[in-house]
């Protein structure tokens, strides 16, 4: 019987489409995202002190990177900001002719590389794709066909990358080159039933354990490798997007919600949608990489 785990509230954020959150371990801070409002935000859940910066249209994932700073994914490219968060720089345009698709969600791997994937605005079948930007700026783009680019993450020997289109339902496993950044040997190893909810992000354990975010489920799962659902984490809203682990031992959850497709009787109802959550799940998570560009 899988292992059932609750929340605190973290942050009454009340975000339109929170998403992608990571672990500034420099900083001490939550670096995570309002896709739809165009912010960035840094949380200090020691303080409890939450600072948004507009950087000027959306933005599906951000990331700190080696030289201070952040490298985000926008909506059309990938751009970095100064150490203020004052000034954006757009520093590899990837779709900029194509108003119809943003960047949505994203991660480093463990060489330092940041990989980021597309979906259309109204989620056409196979509009996306997952790009990968090397320290260089230079992009490649490594898988076409992606309705909707969302969770990605490294077991911890480095060797597999972890990758969710959510409406496939499930996640998949690739082999990982760490030299060359290339994928291939793409699997199936794990399926989401449809009413547990569309799987979302995606965090990886110390262990190997696979957190999924279930959107429209109000929950977390925990996997093994294997598929074994171990752990539930209970989320008192349903669009729960993302995770990640951070704190000063890597052994809190955090968990990213939004208020985006709920109705005013919904949100009525539902107080902490778009809220940052908390969870101590008994296991740490890997330390974050930051951007080597």
């Amino acid at each position: 019987m899988p292992a059932r785990l609750e929340v605190e509230v973290a942050l009454e954020a009340a975000a339109t489409l929170g998403e992608g959150p990571v672990w500034d371990a420099r900083a001490g801070e939550l670096v995570w995202v309002d896709i739809l409002a165009s912010a960035v935000h840094r949380f200090d859940p020691a303080s409890g002190r939450d600072v948004a910066s507009d950087v000027g249209r959306p933005v599906g994932a951000a990331v700190p990177r080696e030289g201070g700073g952040l490298v985000l994914a926008v909506e059309d490219g990938f751009a970095v900001t100064s150490e203020d968060g004052g000034e954006v720089e757009l520093i590899a345009p990837v779709g900029a002719d194509d108003p119809s698709s943003r960047f949505n969600d994203g991660a480093c791997d463990p060489e330092g590389r940041f990989w980021a994937g597309t979906m259309a605005y109204d989620e056409s079948p196979g509009a996306g794709a997952l790009y990968r930007l090397d320290p260089d700026h230079r992009v490649e783009r490594l898988l076409d066909g992606v309705t909707i680019s969302n969770g990605i993450g490294w077991s911890p020997d480095g060797v597999t990358m972890y990758y969710i289109d959510s409406p496939t339902r499930g996640v998949d496993a690739f082999d990982y080159d760490a030299s060359s950044g290339s994928i291939g040997g793409r699997r199936r190893v794990l399926d989401v039933p449809e009413a547990a909810g569309m799987p979302d992000g995606l965090a990886v354990d110390a262990e190997g354990g696979l957190w999924v975010v279930l959107n429209g489920g109000s929950a977390v799962h925990r996997y093994r490798p294997d598929g074994d659902l171990v752990a539930i984490v209970i989320v008192p809203t349903p669009n729960v997007t993302s995770c990640c682990f951070g704190g000063p031992t890597l052994e809190d959850l955090f968990v990213t919600s939004a208020r985006d497709g709920l109705d005013e009787g919904q949100l009525a109802s539902e107080p902490l949608a778009g809220a940052v959550f908390r969870c101590r799940p008994g296991v740490s998570g890997l330390p974050n990489v930051a951007f080597r560009g």
